[in-house]
């Protein structure tokens, strides 16, 4: 799971510029939020993200990679991850997540929010998101608190397993990564416990926490458009994600207007803001 590939470590400095990038894709995913209404489509949402991203003269980390052909994915409904944005209308009672990011200077931001469209929703589908960004809340605590990259998927899976029993599966072919100064880097973050803890949590590190969970089994496949992978069973899915980074300080969540405040502070854990230089 972990492998041997050499992890990024950054100075202060060096977060700090990386958290402007960190500012812009959680702006840009406030606007493809807001957008998330009946009758919108899924290319609607792309436009309000990519207007921010022009805003601040930022590029997107998605656009273009690996041929991606889309800013942010639109997963709606049983699609767990990378649904490509189009002419899908979403509906009263969808449940969309929205995953993009941004590059500003050379850094890279990338976040994950799930909305339930319209007013009219199934209380599981409620749960389900619900539980999903907390679980994530849960393993960003455990990057401030804990000593290994392993740690952060057993805070994820211990919240889930605690909260719902079985109740939802926790995918585990996608997971988190590095990042900075690219999007995808060591190490992985898996969203579960596993034996072998991985390395060490330590100053400079920036992760991408991003759990996705779903109302039913945890089997997925790829669809046609090789991209949009959804779950096997028709199951609804969910996925929250942050970018995280441990300076000299503490913790500080660079996607979340506060720096995570209102999230980790009634979890026992204080952000600090990156040291100026």
């Amino acid at each position: 799971m972990f492998g041997r590939r050499k992890i990024q470590l950054k100075s202060d400095a060096e977060l700090a510029a990386m958290s402007r990038a960190g500012v812009v894709t959680s702006l840009a995913l406030d606007a493809a939020v807001a957008a998330a209404v009946p009758g919108a489509t899924t290319a609607d949402l792309d436009r309000a993200f990519r207007e921010i991203l022009d805003e601040y003269d930022a590029q997107s980390n998605f656009l273009g990679y690996y041929g991606y052909p889309a800013t942010v994915c639109t997963s709606v409904n049983d699609e767990v991850v990378h649904g490509i944005p189009g002419q899908r209308v979403l509906a009263d009672g969808d449940i969309v997540s929205i995953d993009g990011g941004a590059i500003v200077a050379g850094w890279h931001g990338d976040s994950a929010r799930t909305v339930l469209v319209g007013t009219t929703h199934d209380p599981a589908d409620q749960e389900l998101s619900d539980v999903t960004r907390a679980a994530m809340w849960r393993g960003i605590a455990a990057m401030a608190t804990g000593t290994h990259v392993g740690d952060i998927g057993r805070a994820v899976e211990d919240h889930v397993r605690d909260t719902v029993g079985g109740r939802l599966g926790i995918l585990e072919d996608y997971v988190g990564h590095g990042i900075g100064t690219e999007m995808h880097m060591a190490p992985d973050v898996p969203n579960y416990a596993v034996s072998n803890r991985g390395p060490k949590l330590v100053t400079g590190m920036a992760l991408a926490i991003e759990p996705m969970l779903v109302r039913g089994g945890i089997e997925t496949r790829v669809l046609e458009d090789e991209w949009t992978v959804v779950t096997t069973d028709g199951s609804r899915a969910s996925q929250w994600e942050h970018t995280v980074c441990r300076h000299s300080q503490g913790v500080w969540v660079l996607t979340a207007e506060d720096g995570g405040r209102s999230e980790l502070e009634p979890l026992g854990v204080r952000p600090v803001p990156i040291p100026a230089a």
